[in-house]
């Protein structure tokens, strides 16, 4: 099937002048949706960024991250109080050309496609999966939501004034806050919070998750559901050059050669759905992707003891990076289930029982760090005393007796409970066997549940789920993110575990609003302290990555902060030497 699919998506016919520059993605689960206000997951929201933008964006090179205007002309004028944000929109900016629109031509991207879109998020009736984000926050806009639900589904007045959320002017948006909320700036940079055209989301109506009418550099050509995706260049694209600064050490490594030379560089992208492991290692092998994650067999294959890519790879050129990603991951336990919920003693019993130092051995062939907590050793608040302190650690002893306990306030043995994952690749498969032998070790009965990626954030979001293998990744720089995911209001979504602390959420709020400081950083490890010693999730590790691609790729800089840090949202600044591509094919072809 692959070789019929894909066999076309390879460089074509020229364009301008020069050989099409085709640049070969791979997607690990199946896009969800296309639509900025629904997108909740990894995948969904890589390929979403290439065709939505936000007001802000993170710089390409630098590190430590720093936010730059994309759609904003500026950083946003804040008032002495912190609580009202003036931002100007950059002028000449179009949205995609889509039939949506007179004539066929996109429009100009105005303050009121901002309004429009935020509006949106707040409505009931769309059922977006990133109202937490505004929950709250902005004066007027939780009334607004309020009266969505008096209204029929397409009958909303969008025009309805809000007293915090409006347009000065046709470029100039205007957003004021209940009280101080720092954290703002990263959320404008968030994919949620792209502007929206009403026009595309009035004619498309519930299909436009199939439709991204965004700004971005590239446009969507054709999805087939389940197999792949094509997108090809904007030729409206505004003028946007590749950066001329960077961080130490990126000019030694070739990152600045482009620097100054317009954006995109990429003709046409193709993501394939590959959902296993084996597959995708053969299509990378192949030449037929350009980059890929390191898969768990096959670590051995790429990468040597001293963490550097073995002969075999350095023979076919392949490159590789790796960092420490800002996540997490977890067993939670739903807190609303009658079963784990009440019974602490049984998720701490839970919670011994995992072998984490063996499950990163085996599972993710080493390529992960102990969780003593949610907070990863990539944060600057890391709390390094957690090593100490933390419950999250393997005891079988401890396990065994914290589960009589258990079953004494349950009265009587546990009956079988539910584990559920996402995706269906192998390392998923052996992810649930492994975790289930750990939890029938200590005498709890098991039933494993595999989904795809759609239907097990579906779970999530209805709480249909008792144990489940999950986990977080920062949405941006800061240790909030991990917060927000245990706030008593942001359950079901993102607070999957339902969790629900008072003094948890009183300290979330107080941090909430709090510019960063040393007080912060006391008060996130506070909180984090609240969640591990009530464990609604038992904390196993933080991923390294490694990601490896051919040496034909140019200019990519692994960035922890983008999904699987694997060119997602940054491939207007990737290149392809299509020449390197095509010796590679034939010399595999000749092998073969």
């Amino acid at each position: 099937m692959l070789a019929v699919v894909f066999g076309g998506c390879k460089p074509g016919k020229p364009s301008a002048g020069r050989e099409e520059m085709v640049l070969n993605q791979r997607l690990e689960a199946n896009i969800q949706t296309l639509d900025p206000a629904d997108v909740g997951d990894t995948s969904s929201d890589g390929v979403c960024r290439e065709f939505c933008e936000s007001l802000y964006a993170y710089d390409y090179l630098k590190r430590p991250h720093q936010v730059v205007p994309e759609l904003a002309a500026a950083m946003p004028d804040i008032s002495e109080d912190g609580r009202i944000y003036r931002i100007g929109v950059k002028q000449g900016v179009y949205f995609h050309d889509d039939p949506c629109f007179a004539g066929g031509k996109g429009r100009q991207l105005t303050a009121h496609d901002f309004v429009y879109a935020f509006k949106r998020l707040a409505n009931v009736r769309v059922q977006s999966k990133n109202w937490y984000i505004f929950d709250g926050r902005v004066v007027g806009l939780d009334d607004f939501r309020n009266y969505t639900k008096t209204c029929e589904k397409d009958k909303v007045d969008y025009s309805r004034p809000v007293e915090g959320l409006y347009a000065e002017d046709d470029f100039t948006l205007v957003i004021k806050l209940h009280r101080p909320w720092p954290q703002l700036i990263f959320w404008l940079a968030f994919l949620p919070t792209a502007p929206m055209a009403r026009e595309a989301v009035d004619y498309y109506g519930p299909d436009i998750i199939l439709h991204p009418v965004g700004t971005g550099p590239f446009v969507l050509k054709q999805w087939h559901r389940g197999v792949y995706l094509e997108a090809v260049r904007n030729p409206a694209y505004r003028e946007v050059y590749y950066p001329s600064e960077g961080a130490p050490g990126d000019a030694e490594a070739g990152l600045l050669r482009d620097a100054g030379r317009r954006l995109p560089f990429i003709d046409r992208v193709f993501w394939r759905v590959v959902v296993e492991d084996q597959p995708r290692w053969l299509l990378l092998m192949r030449g037929d992707i350009d980059i890929n994650s390191i898969p768990k067999d096959n670590f051995g294959q790429a990468v040597s003891v001293v963490n550097d890519l073995t002969d075999e790879m350095k023979r076919r050129g392949m490159k590789m990076q790796l960092f420490d990603e800002p996540s997490t991951f977890w067993l939670g336990m739903n807190m609303s289930d009658p079963v784990l919920g009440s019974n602490k003693p049984l998720r701490y019993a839970i919670n011994y029982a995992i072998d984490r130092q063996r499950f990163i051995e085996i599972i993710q062939s080493g390529k992960g760090r102990l969780a003593y907590g949610f907070v990863p050793p990539a944060m600057t608040s890391y709390d390094e005393g957690l090593k100490d302190w933390s419950p999250s650690r393997f005891d079988l002893q401890k396990a065994r007796a914290y589960l009589k306990e258990a079953e004494k306030i349950h009265g009587g043995p546990i009956p079988k409970l539910r584990l559920a994952i996402g995706r269906t690749g192998t390392a998923q498969k052996q992810t649930l066997q492994f975790l289930s032998r750990c939890l029938t070790e200590i005498g709890l009965q098991i039933e494993t549940e595999l989904y795809d990626w759609p239907a097990f954030l579906e779970k999530l979001r209805t709480s249909d789920n008792q144990l489940y293998f999950s986990g977080w990744m920062a949405d941006y720089p800061d240790a909030e993110s991990f917060l927000g995911t245990f706030y008593g209001p942001n359950a079901p979504w993102p607070n999957s575990s339902n969790f629900h602390n008072s003094e948890f959420d009183a300290v979330y709020e107080q941090v909430s609003v709090m510019p960063d400081s040393p007080r912060r950083t006391e008060l996130y490890r506070k909180a984090e302290r609240i969640v591990i010693e009530e464990m609604p999730c038992a904390f196993v590790y933080h991923r390294v990555g490694y990601i490896i691609y051919h040496d034909w790729l140019d200019n990519l800089k692994a960035d922890p902060y983008k999904a699987e840090a694997i060119g997602y949202g940054q491939l207007r600044y990737y290149k392809v030497n299509t020449q390197k591509r095509t010796n590679y094919r034939n010399n595999v072809e000749m092998k073969n």
